[in-house]
């Protein structure tokens, strides 16, 4: 396993459509491990390919169940909706809120090919979401509501005094 380069916004690769994956080999078990690292070396919850450079529908999250490989997912429902601040690993230093859905059905492949559905709510699809639109070359600054950035800064700040 190795840490990748995270692509950053300006990057033309963040805006362009990712290809489904039909290789289900050692290449993609290597770029699944690598994007893990990857993001938990940056303390994110979730990582898409194309931000680490990859033009593959893969996406690996961490919603606080433990790390989740996708592959070729697909949001199947959505359910009511849900406005939070959210972050982006290629967008560093920046917080803006977001309309998301409040519960989420999947279907997705495994590093197998295997195929799967599930289902979540509150933060899960937050994270699913954010993730997913990567795959379309969509950033979350696109759906955004408020740039909410120097507000949780200065939070921070009081918080630390």
């Amino acid at each position: 396993m190795a840490v990748r380069k995270i692509i950053e916004i300006g990057d033309d690769g963040l805006r362009k459509t990712s290809h489904p994956v039909e290789k289900f080999d050692k290449k993609l078990h290597n770029l699944l491990d690598d994007m893990a690292e990857t993001m938990m070396h940056a303390d994110g919850a979730g990582i898409a390919a194309p931000q680490v450079g990859i033009l593959r529908r893969v996406v690996v999250i961490d919603a606080g169940e433990g790390i989740l490989e996708l592959v070729n997912p697909t949001i199947t429902s959505s359910q009511g909706e849900q406005i939070n601040p959210e972050g982006c690993l290629s967008i560093p230093g920046r917080r803006c809120t977001v309309m998301r859905p409040q519960h989420i059905t999947l279907k997705a492949q495994d590093r197998n090919g295997e195929w799967f559905e599930m289902e979540g709510e509150d933060f899960f699809p937050i994270v699913v979401s954010h993730e997913l639109d990567h795959l379309d070359g969509i950033l979350y600054v696109d759906k955004m509501i408020e740039d909410v950035t120097d507000q949780l800064n200065q939070q921070h700040e009081e918080e630390d005094e």
